[in-house]
């Protein structure tokens, strides 16, 4: 512990980092009951902490020999902290990425004066590829957690947390992949405040750290999930697992869907956007304290990162809801005839419906995917399910089923071969308040039979709906009364060519 005491204290980061932040997150802390601050690392020039640990190990290699440049394998933040170091201690770093990098990072290592070399389709392949470049040029390897001047320059997040929270602090929640984080902040506080507990957190999917201390030795995932690409590691290091070891309390692992939910929590305190690793801190604390009953405590997640590429903002928002348990999805079997839709609206009550997905499929029975927005809590959810089973209708509960959750929820429906006669396909925006729907079955009145419904509350003004009805010929004139009554927005689509050639 000395050792890393005094290669803390000595890092060199601050030519390239600043000392980051701790805000409170105020309206998290109150739906908690417990005081939460936000270690803002997410604030760094890189969004990363990851500059740190670069620019100590390099400056010190610096200091022990004459460098031309340096090699480094990386498809996220260490890439960045490395151009970032290399440049500002004028030095070539030729850092290699796999080809399925997306361009957004390849762009900013670019940007930062590194030169983005793309080989494989894997990090094993960009791996031994850069270990080659080490071989063949003589640039030395920077490891992005398994050394320790590296660990060091992550370790001063530690002594930032020390001097800037002064009070009795109960733990610290640090996002975990190959552990030079957390080894760092526990190795410093451990010695000067021995009495917080520090809490690695994980993904379910990606819990390397975790599985490791409980095997008690180092262990290689078979499989890595990647959501959390910023601790995507298969195995933690060496040197990092002997330190947690020593000085790490726990583990706790989460969900996707919770850190989801994080994200969505530290957006609401801070306006700003995390990577899944980043929130992986407060989705730690918010599961750490249902488990414990904790009340009136201090608690600080470091936000470790905020290199979210924009196109996953939609994947993030659609699980958020899941990961607070305020949204319960099931499936539902329904008659298949005129008014059964309505009579399952009003077996449901006053809840919000979030969505709704079916399409004419059998004469006899509809099977419906269903969202209902909840209060939050496995007791609602349960009540929710029982009361609807208790009303006759079949349900089979699916908010943690994960190809539902990704996949069938998109692909419910399909052709009708011909067995729904007279069909209209409209296209509606719903103004996003209670009874819309209601209103909307109501005006319906005549018994016309809806052969299509799909809708999703994306959080706007207007929930778009897609809906089809069979109505007669004969009707037409009444059909566009209730159109006119009803005052949605509407659009016909029954001549739509995406209709013809995958509903019809």
């Amino acid at each position: 512990m000395d050792k890393y005491i005094e290669k803390i204290l000595s890092a060199r980061v601050y030519d390239v980092a600043i000392e980051s932040p701790l805000e409170e997150a105020p309206a998290l802390s109150r739906r908690l009951g417990n005081r939460i601050m936000l270690k803002r690392e997410d604030m760094q020039s890189i969004f990363s902490f990851k500059l740190r640990g670069a620019y100590n190990r390099i400056w010190q290699l610096s200091r022990q020999q004459k460098l031309e440049g340096v090699t480094c394998s990386s498809a996220g933040n260490h890439a960045q902290g490395v151009a970032l170091a290399a440049k500002k201690l004028g030095l070539k770093a030729m850092i290699v990425m796999p080809r399925t990098t997306p361009q957004i990072k390849v762009d900013a290592v670019k940007a930062l004066g590194g030169r983005a070399i793309l080989h494989g389709d894997a990090y094993d392949e960009a791996y031994a590829h850069a270990r080659e470049i080490e071989e063949e040029h003589g640039y030395p390897f920077i490891h992005p957690y398994d050394h320790p001047d590296t660990i060091a320059g992550q370790g001063t997040v530690g002594m930032e947390l020390c001097r800037q929270f002064g009070d009795d602090l109960h733990a610290v929640f640090v996002p975990v992949g190959g552990g030079g984080l957390i080894t760092g902040i526990a190795a410093f506080m451990k010695y000067l405040r021995p009495e917080t507990t520090i809490i690695g957190v994980e993904p379910e999917d990606a819990a390397s750290m975790s599985v490791s201390l409980e095997r008690g030795r180092r262990t290689r995932l078979k499989h890595v999930g990647i959501f959390a690409d910023g601790v995507a590691v298969a195995c933690p290091g060496k040197e990092t697992f002997r330190l947690a070891r020593k000085y790490v309390d726990e583990i706790v692992t989460v969900t996707t869907d919770e850190i989801c939910a994080a994200i969505k929590d530290v957006f609401g305190d801070t306006r700003t956007l995390t990577e899944p690793a980043g929130a992986l801190g407060v989705a730690g604390i918010k599961r750490y304290v249902e488990r414990e009953g904790l009340t009136d405590a201090n608690l600080i997640p470091v936000i470790c990162g905020a290199n979210i590429n924009f196109d996953r903002l939609r994947h993030v928002a659609e699980r958020a809801e899941l990961g607070e348990h305020r949204e319960v999805l099931f499936a539902a079997t329904l008659p298949e005839r005129p008014g059964a839709f309505r009579k399952f609206c009003n077996a449901l009550g006053k809840r919000s419906v979030t969505e709704f997905n079916y399409r004419y499929a059998d004469t006899d029975e509809a099977h419906v995917f269903v969202g209902v927005q909840t209060r939050g809590g496995e007791d609602e959810r349960q009540a929710i399910l029982d009361d609807l089973r208790g009303k006759g209708y079949e349900i089979l509960d699916m908010t943690d089923n994960e190809m539902a959750k990704l996949h069938i929820r998109y692909l419910v429906g399909g052709h009708t071969n011909g067995l729904v006669p007279n069909e209209r396909v409209l296209r509606f925006e719903f103004p996003e308040r209670p009874g819309a729907l209601q209103n909307f079955l109501d005006g319906m009145g005549r018994g016309w039979n809806i052969s299509l419904f799909h809708y999703r509350n994306h959080g706007a003004a207007y929930g778009r709906v897609l809906a089809g009805m069979q109505v007669p010929e004969e009707d037409g004139k009444a059909f566009r009364k209730f159109l006119d009554d009803l005052g949605y927005f509407w659009e016909e689509e029954s001549d739509n060519s995406a209709y013809q050639t995958f509903l019809r």
